[in-house]
């Protein structure tokens, strides 16, 4: 009798901790998603900063919109920020609308569309801005 209460005790104290193990590893996943929503959001102001800083800028000295940069003939540049890529800068190629290669900064994660640039995945999604 006394080892089938120890069973049943280290059964329930089993189940418990299983129970906890499940309950922290969801919290876990709800915070990782939610930071990567704030990591998509810090990314696309980031761009609308850029963009406005650039617009006051050329504004400022005088010199008109110039038209969007093609994608660079040079396959190991981001088509965004020019960056080389190397051996610990990724390349991705873009998902969307544009199809060009970009580093991991210049790129947002949109699950298992895999990754797209900062400008079309701002461009599906107007709210991110």
């Amino acid at each position: 009798a006394r080892a089938r209460q120890d069973g049943e005790r280290w059964a329930s104290a089993l189940q418990r901790a299983q129970r906890e193990a499940l309950e922290r590893e969801a919290t876990r996943g709800a915070e990782q998603a939610r930071q990567q929503e704030l990591i998509r959001d810090m990314k696309g102001r980031l761009l609308e900063l850029l963009r406005e800083k650039d617009a006051l800028w050329q504004k400022t000295e005088g010199i008109s919109t110039p038209m969007p940069s093609p994608v660079p003939r040079d396959a190991g540049l981001c088509t965004r920020c020019h960056k080389d890529f190397r051996l610990l800068s990724r390349r991705y190629n873009c998902s969307r609308l544009c199809q060009g290669k970009v580093c991991h900064t210049c790129s947002v994660d949109v699950g298992k569309q895999g990754r797209c640039c900062l400008l079309c995945y701002q461009q599906r999604h107007p709210q991110a801005t």
